[in-house]
């Protein structure tokens, strides 16, 4: 399986540690996917700074393919983490500075070599997902966005992730059946504590989650899509089999933390 993690990429800054790691959406998919078997690539902007420089050569030391990065005169994108004793994170400030850009003729060619891209929300490339599903299928995470913001863009997508952290099976379900009959093969509800509901091909499986002991819950919904993905798509594992696979991996990733590791001084960035 050869997959590509197209979008946002940032700098998770933690004040209460004096640390940041690398993140993003796209590009946290891109590394558990890596870790867990995958060919994986990344294709995205990073600043000029100190903290771009990490977030690339944090990519590099996991294997991501980086063909296509881009670097740009600037600062990188970051986001301010606080993590809470339970080990859940809140967001405060965040700015994306120089990660936007719209994929040029030659990334969409180049995309056309690998199996499924994701991307997101936080990407910020909705008007170009045609273009993008044209030269590859798409896994999109729409979070905890609503309908209204789904509904036009998810005749584009193969896999389509929701937060609903407050939702019954009903709504879910609910949320799932129109998600389908949109064109969406994959479809899964995050639900937090409750766990998730999953349409794959015809089939609705419900996930419990993995108890553990969380240091930082950060980038557990990415790595539980990751290893969905990969536990599909790359091992062929049923799809009870590759969600109770995702729901041990993300556990596991919220006892470690940042969203994959490679911690680096605020101090040694310029950012304090």
């Amino acid at each position: 399986m050869r997959i590509c993690g197209v979008g946002d990429n940032v700098v998770d800054r933690y004040p209460q540690r004096g640390l940041m790691y690398p993140g993003g959406n796209a590009l946290n998919v891109a590394v558990h996917a890596a870790r867990l078997g995958a060919e994986s690539a990344y294709l995205g902007v990073t600043g000029n700074d100190t903290a771009g420089a990490h977030i690339r050569a944090a990519l590099a030391a996991e294997g991501i393919g980086l063909d296509r990065l881009r670097t740009a005169d600037g600062p990188n994108a970051y986001a301010t983490v606080y993590v809470e004793e339970d080990g859940n994170r809140t967001f405060g400030e965040c700015d994306p500075t120089v990660s936007h850009f719209t994929p040029d003729a030659a990334d969409l060619a180049w995309l056309r070599r690998f199996d499924l891209m994701h991307t997101g929300d936080c990407s910020r490339l909705e008007d170009q997902l045609p273009r993008l599903a044209a030269a590859c299928p798409v896994s999109f995470d729409f979070s905890d966005r609503p309908w209204s913001y789904a509904a036009p863009l998810l005749p584009y997508v193969r896999a389509a992730v929701f937060s609903r952290p407050d939702a019954g099976d009903t709504d879910a379900l609910g949320l799932i059946g129109r998600a389908v009959e949109a064109g969406v093969r994959l479809a899964v509800v995050t639900r937090g504590a409750r766990g998730a509901l999953i349409h794959c091909e015809g089939t609705v499986h419900h996930q419990g989650v993995v108890p553990v002991e969380a240091t930082d819950t950060l980038g557990a919904g990415d790595s539980f899509i990751a290893a969905l993905l990969v536990a599909l798509h790359h091992e062929g594992r049923p799809l009870a089999d590759a969600a109770a696979r995702a729901a041990a991996y993300a556990a596991e990733v919220c006892t470690q933390p940042g969203a994959f590791g490679h911690p680096l001084a605020f101090e040694a960035a310029g950012t304090l």
